[in-house]
């Protein structure tokens, strides 16, 4: 498994988590939208702390530069 995503995209989404479960405590958003939401700023959290993005992949995209 090697690391696809750069710093920026990191950091952007587990602040997307925060902000997410931020809305959800504070009851902004609730019902099914709220829970679809969560299981999303779940998965931004566990990519953004081990760097790779399984939906990256087959497509090809990397946001991490290469040392060259």
């Amino acid at each position: 498994m090697i690391k696809n995503m750069g710093n920026l995209d990191r950091i952007l989404r587990f602040v997307i988590a925060i902000v997410i479960a931020v809305l959800y405590y504070t009851n902004v958003i609730s019902g099914t939208n709220a829970i679809i939401l969560l299981v999303v700023s779940v998965a931004f959290i566990i990519t953004s702390f081990i760097g790779f993005c399984p939906l990256y992949s087959p497509f090809g995209i990397r946001t991490k530069r290469t040392n060259q």
